[in-house]
């Protein structure tokens, strides 16, 4: 298919495909499946079909169904570390325990704002992990929140709890609060479906607040 020709796909759609953006085609395509079906229903036919190429033609980039949901993965890992820059910018200046926690918002914001992304790189068995970029760059944030944590313990903001601790549980909090929304698990819990940022946010500034009191 040469470049600029359109091609059909599913619900007599068409996306206009170019022969230099295959990868990103495909990429795309994985994610609209993942957020219709869920990663169970993700192959590398099916989206070779949605993306109006021929069977074969993704194994040019993406050898089997892993490796293209790694692609996707690190697409994520991209969107993530877009999003803590940038809260980290906004929060230039401030204490150390509002940085941490802006790291904290901009976790929820991005993986409540791309739920296709979130499912896929918390889904360790359907990607190959230490082969991708994600492990270097997980490690690289984890550096900045432990850093934080040891800035706020020496200021006295964060008393004499153990900063590792401090940090696993805030991780398993938000990660837990955006996995829990994923799974529509919010109502039972008496929290908004439809408002799950803020009633996040509210839960976290909770957390913060609890290991700001000197222990």
């Amino acid at each position: 298919m040469g470049t600029g020709q359109t091609a059909g796909r599913a619900g007599g759609a068409e996306r206009p495909y170019h022969h230099g953006d295959l990868r990103r085609a495909l990429v795309a395509a994985a994610v609209e499946l993942v957020a219709e079906a869920g990663v169970e229903a993700v192959s590398v036919r099916e989206v070779a079909r949605r993306a109006g190429v021929s069977p074969g033609a993704p194994f040019r980039h993406f050898p089997h169904r892993t490796a293209l949901l790694t692609a996707v993965a690190e697409e994520a890992m991209d969107r993530l570390s877009i999003s803590v820059r940038d809260a980290l910018e906004a929060a230039a200046g401030e204490p150390a325990l509002r940085r941490f926690r802006a790291i904290g918002v901009a976790f929820l914001g991005w993986a409540l704002a791309n739920p296709a992304h979130f499912e896929v790189i918390s889904t360790r068995a359907v990607i190959d992990y230490a082969a991708s970029t994600i492990p270097e760059r997980n490690a690289a944030i984890r550096a900045v929140m432990t850093s934080l944590l040891a800035e706020a313990q020496a200021a006295g903001a964060l008393g004499r709890q153990d900063p590792e601790t401090v940090l696993l549980n805030g991780r398993a909090l938000v990660y837990g609060l955006a996995r829990m929304h994923l799974d529509g698990q919010f109502p039972s819990w008496g929290l908004p479906q439809d408002e799950p940022l803020a009633a996040s946010i509210a839960l976290l500034d909770g957390y913060i607040d609890a290991i700001a009191r000197p222990a």
